[in-house]
């Protein structure tokens, strides 16, 4: 039983180093595209097995902060922790993270509003929607 566990994580070990040697193929052909250079086969398998294995080590890298933390589940924090070395990604990882909590909120505020409507009737923001639309209809 073992064996065929460790024969399917196998597989999806090469799928996954196929996707991301797929995707840095495509990148350099931007880039080659942009800046009138080429990429050898060698050149792009190099950066393709670089990556990947560096996905491998944050992998490893956030399950331990979580694990340090005495948590099973990885958290944003995590992930800004493993980018702390690049002020880039940092930035742009807590400008992602940022957006997405004021998106959860938004949608947070949405199913109370809806929940908190008397059931059968309509929101203002609802009824006002249903006016536009049929507004719409009507000039159309």
């Amino acid at each position: 039983m073992e064996a065929a566990g460790g024969e399917e994580r196998f597989l999806l070990t090469q799928r996954l180093k196929a996707a991301v040697h797929y995707t840095v193929g495509c990148l350099c052909q931007e880039l080659a595209d942009e800046r009138g250079v080429q990429f050898s086969k060698q050149t792009i398998a190099a950066i393709s097995e670089v990556t990947f294995r560096q996905c491998e080590n944050f992998a490893k890298d956030l399950e331990m902060f979580a694990r340090h933390a005495k948590r099973s589940t990885v958290t944003t924090e995590d992930v800004k922790l493993v980018a702390r070395r690049s002020n880039s990604l940092l930035k742009y990882i807590t400008q992602k993270s940022e957006e997405l909590a004021s998106s959860n909120m938004e949608q947070k505020e949405k199913k109370k509003r809806k929940s908190g409507a008397p059931k059968g009737r309509r929101t203002s923001e609802e009824q006002e929607a249903a006016v536009m639309e049929s507004e719409d209809s009507n000039m159309a």
